[in-house]
């Protein structure tokens, strides 16, 4: 065990300390003997925070440089230095570093505060009447206007002033009404969290980008529906050559977890081993989180066996596709200021708000993947038929396919944890001939151009100029724009084992019409290379995926929300009642019965 010894000190009985005279010296241990005393001062400020940004050297330094040289002990600014001790050997341990300075060299070449007022003083000292005060440091003049900060020249009658846009070429230029478009509301959380909600966790999106888990390929468990071929000729659609959007009347089931059948069989199963289950939507979700910024929610629900079940609520964020989400500047409520007065009678305004853009996305992502299916030929069906399905009369079926996959995310044998997930695929590609077996299984999803010229448009380029001749830079501005969803989309398609991702382009046929869509392009990208272009790891949404679980296993049975702060990068977890989802329902019930009931007009 470690330990320290006390050395023996020498007291004086007639003095307080060690002795003096030749007991001093005999006081002092030996290995100490020959080393030189440096002298401080009580000035001497131990522990300043150093100044890095301070050009040049400050009087402290000045005056402790003088006062080591002999020069001078008297402050430039009237403040006196306290000498050394006369006859001290101040300079036995002076350091230097002179030398040592000529071997860095500059990095940051950005002028200081300093540098600039000591520019805009001596350019202002040659001139007369209000050139003198143009120069000042304060930012304001006379008439209240805020001087640009440009050089001066000497003048009779006042300052020749630089325009500021001669000086800044690559600044960005003020548009109308920006100083109130920082003044916006707050977002609304997308559940409303209830005062007997206890919340066991928090975790930043810092943490969850650090976060990694490398996971094997998964385990097709079953797999039911049907799949319509997709049709070759949307690949030859361009600006030149496009197609309107056709709406067509079809069923498509995407219900949540535990109103799944077929996972609540396989959850019942004695042969089971998982412990979570899941759809393929909000496990993309959470796997690209740190990514989102708009409020969602997650209910969670863990049972006395310790099985989870991940839920999505009816309408939520789930059911819905966001536009320009990732945007320096998104879509703009009706109510912002940046939209006038009477925002009520500016169309453009009406129909570009986020909740708006979403509700035109979803319809679009879903006509276009029916509409891009060949039905006429024959559909591969898999080994079951669609589960959610029940009679004829609920209408025709979508071309969709579930497969089902176990996923194993144990990191000790001895403490497994395995995961079911629901995966969607929406077509195929044919064989080379009629009798041939599908080539690939492909996903459908598209990116909607709504109007260039909006706020909240994210400074895309306008589609029928550039997505034929510059479609790079289309897809390029989607990804900065779009990078929540398009990950989303992405994680998906890898998620149901999908060869290949068809994207449709679709623009509003007027940009003031929402209800009329055109068809400009398509492209094919492969997930996993696509994953990579947009600089998203796998392993890190594994990861996180891993961390909300083990929140679940350490929290007793019952029922919990997940929920994404609506204006800070953060994710609460919190435990709920298990009533909580009905509580919420009679409550809107109530408000329904109790709401008075419009006047009957005459």
């Amino acid at each position: 065990m470690a330990h320290f010894q006390l050395p023996e000190v020498p007291t004086d009985d007639g003095l307080w300390g060690p002795p003096t005279g030749l007991g001093a010296a005999q006081a002092l241990p030996e290995e100490f003997r020959q080393i030189p005393f440096s002298p401080f001062s009580k000035s001497d400020r131990i522990g300043r925070i150093a100044d890095w940004n301070t050009s040049g050297s400050t009087s402290d330094d000045r005056n402790a440089a003088s006062t080591v040289s002999g020069r001078s002990t008297r402050n430039t600014r009237g403040g006196s230095v306290p000498a050394y001790p006369t006859g001290a050997p101040v300079n036995t341990f002076a350091y230097f570093h002179a030398e040592d300075e000529s071997s860095f060299s500059v990095v940051d070449n950005s002028r200081s505060t300093a540098t600039r007022r000591g520019a805009a003083s001596s350019a202002a000292r040659g001139a007369r009447g209000g050139a003198q005060a143009g120069a000042r440091t304060s930012a304001f003049g006379r008439g209240g206007a805020q001087a640009p900060a440009a050089s001066t020249r000497g003048g009779r009658g006042g300052a020749r002033v630089t325009p500021v846009s001669t000086m800044q070429r690559g600044a960005r230029r003020g548009g109308y009404r920006d100083w109130e478009r920082t003044q916006r509301k707050a977002r609304e959380a997308s559940i409303t969290v209830a005062p007997d909600w206890e919340q066991l966790s928090e975790i930043d999106f810092v943490r969850l980008h650090k976060l990694r888990m490398d996971v094997e390929a998964p385990e097709d468990l079953a797999s039911y529906g049907a799949l319509y071929a997709y049709d070759r000729s949307y690949d030859r659609v361009s600006v030149r050559f496009e197609r309107p959007l056709q709406p067509r009347d079809r069923v498509h089931y995407n219900p949540t977890t535990s109103d799944d059948p077929v996972i609540q069989e396989i959850a019942e199963s004695p042969d089971n081993k998982a412990q979570v289950f899941i759809t393929d939507s909000i496990l993309a979700l959470l796997m690209c989180s740190p990514r989102s910024v708009y409020p969602w929610d997650v209910v969670i629900t863990k049972t006395e066996d310790g099985k989870m079940f991940f839920d999505k609520r009816a309408n939520g964020p789930f059911d819905f596709v966001t536009v320009n989400e990732n945007a320096t500047e998104p879509p703009i409520e009706l109510n912002d200021p940046a939209n006038g007065p009477n925002p009520e009678r500016n169309v453009r305004a009406r129909i570009n708000t986020p909740s708006a853009l979403s509700l035109e996305a979803t319809f679009v992502n879903e006509n276009f993947g029916f509409q891009v299916c060949d039905e006429s030929k024959k559909p591969y069906k898999f080994s079951h038929p669609n589960p959610f399905h029940t009679s004829a009369d609920d209408g025709q079926l979508a071309s969709c396919g579930y497969r089902y996959r176990r996923f194993n995310l144990s990191t000790d044998e001895e403490d497994p944890v395995e995961m079911v997930v629901r995966t969607e695929l929406n077509a195929y590609v044919p064989g080379a001939t009629a009798k041939a077996p599908p080539s690939q299984f492909i996903t459908i999803r598209t990116l909607n151009e709504f109007d260039s010229r909006a706020p909240g448009a994210g400074g895309a380029p306008d589609w029928r100029s550039r997505l034929d001749q510059s479609r790079g830079a289309v897809v390029a501005t989607e990804m900065k724009n779009n990078s929540f969803k398009l990950a989303r989309f992405t994680v998906q398609s890898i998620l149901a084992g999908a060869d290949n991702m068809k994207v449709g382009f679709i623009s509003r046929a007027n940009p003031l019409d929402p209800y009329r869509h055109v068809i400009m392009g398509t492209s094919w990208f492969k997930p996993k290379e696509l994953a990579a272009q947009m600089a998203y790891s796998l392993a890190n949404g594994w990861g996180i995926v891993r961390t909300i679980i083990d929140l679940v296993r350490d929290a007793p049975p019952g029922k919990f929300v997940l929920v994404k702060d609506p204006n800070r990068p953060i994710i609460k977890f919190f435990k709920v009642p298990n009533d909580f989802d009905q509580n919420a329902e009679e409550e809107e019930e109530e408000e329904e019965e109790a709401a008075p009931e419009a006047p009957e007009e005459e």
